[in-house]
């Protein structure tokens, strides 16, 4: 199966590849970069070969949302 059939996420573009990670499994591989859309950028959801770009908000805002829940309160008085 290809690695983008579905919905992937560019994780590294490089000069010629790119690693994307399938969102429904988790599998990340390597592609040629030309595979992806022209305009797609590190932390892109590519769907069925477009650029989604609803679909790259809705993940970095679930991203921001999972970090703020594993944050650890930084007790009062305690410098870092």
């Amino acid at each position: 199966m290809s690695c983008l059939v579905g919905m992937v996420q560019v994780e590294l573009l490089e000069d010629t590849r790119a690693q994307v990670v399938r969102l429904e499994t988790g599998q990340a591989c390597t592609v040629e970069r030309t595979a992806l859309p022209s305009e797609a950028r590190e932390g892109d959801v590519v769907v069925d070969g477009r650029r989604e770009p609803e679909a790259t908000a809705l993940r970095v805002l679930e991203v921001a949302l999972k970090r703020a829940r594993l944050a650890v309160p930084v007790p009062p008085g305690l410098e870092l």
